[in-house]
């Protein structure tokens, strides 16, 4: 039994349910990466028999690419299985920030991307290349475009229902991987009229898209590596502390994001006339408001503080 000192300390609720509910988000993170990974495979494996007899150079950076797209699930796979490995000594809060490692990967990857794209089309324009085929480029190009905008609707849509940074920025990734296949339709395309220079300059105009996707994505995993959040949840949890009943004031409010999952940690002023029972059943109870009101709040630890007598400072430092 908790001793009676207990209930000026923080207090720290971590519900079963919402153990529960973080494990499903990154069962379901899983479950995106696998289809994904399953989805580009297929269409980078038809580009390939397209590039097989076609002989398109694009075309074939653009297959080779699919394929390394596919193999950039496998760092955010072992960052979610990760994830769920419960909290040790050393790592008390847990594996959840493996997420953001894989984040700056997927992050080095988009600007990879950009490099790439830029550097090929720059070549392009020093160096035409004729394309032969070209109903069967311009096919698979729609491919590849179809395929990786339905892996990033996909990923983003999920990655922002379980609060996943990662998951989102590689959703971004996926898309501009759309973005160079869809280059490869249009270059067939400029082709196919008579104006192969297109194929250059669509794919300068292709980087200049891409390089807008890595700042978001850069930007959204840099603000999770800064424990920065939505400053409406901090406004939100200050609602429903300030709501609770016996709470005078409501102090420091910190919000944190540890992969897919918030926790929390406030302060809160009561009447120094009550009893440290009381005291500790009003933080308890601001407590479960908090981890039941917070979308994806996984924790929340309530420190208590006695507000009065008028005059008094309960944090001076002793002589």
């Amino acid at each position: 039994m908790p001793g009676p000192w207990h209930s000026l300390t923080p207090h720290s609720h971590d519900s079963s349910d919402k153990t529960d509910s973080a494990l499903e988000s990154s069962n379901r993170g899983l479950r995106v990466i696998g289809l994904s990974f399953a989805i580009l495979t297929v269409t980078a494996v038809i580009q390939a028999v397209i590039v097989a007899f076609s002989g398109s150079v694009a075309l074939l950076g653009d297959t080779l690419h699919n394929f390394a797209d596919a193999l950039t699930s496998v760092p955010l796979a072992v960052a979610f299985w990760l994830g769920r490995r419960a909290a040790t000594s050393r790592y008390t809060y847990g594996y959840g920030r493996a997420e953001d490692l894989a984040g700056i990967v997927i992050v080095i990857l988009i600007a990879l991307t950009a490099f790439f794209a830029g550097y090929q089309a720059i070549y392009r324009l020093i160096n035409p290349q004729e394309l032969s085929a070209l109903a069967w480029v311009a096919a698979a190009g729609l491919v590849g475009f179809l395929g990786n905008e339905w892996v990033a609707r996909y990923r983003i849509k999920v990655g922002k229902e379980i609060g996943s940074a990662a998951l989102v920025a590689d959703g971004l990734h996926a898309r501009t991987d759309g973005f160079t296949s869809l280059a490869v339709l249009v270059s067939a395309l400029g082709a196919f009229l008579g104006f192969p220079i297109a194929d250059p300059i669509v794919g300068l105009a292709i980087t200049a898209a891409i390089l807008f996707v890595l700042r978001d994505a850069a930007r959204e995993i840099y603000h999770r590596l800064m424990d920065a959040v939505d400053p409406s949840l901090v406004d939100q949890a200050r609602t429903v502390l300030a709501a609770t009943p016996g709470v005078r004031q409501v102090g420091s409010v910190r919000l944190r994001w540890i992969g897919h999952t918030l926790h929390a940690e406030v302060d809160i002023l009561v009447p120094h006339t009550l009893t440290l029972v009381d005291a500790h059943a009003i933080a308890v109870d601001a407590e479960h408001r908090l981890t039941h009101e917070l979308p994806r709040l996984r924790a929340a630890t309530v420190h208590p503080d006695p507000d009065g007598p008028e005059g008094v400072d309960h944090h001076a430092r002793l002589p």
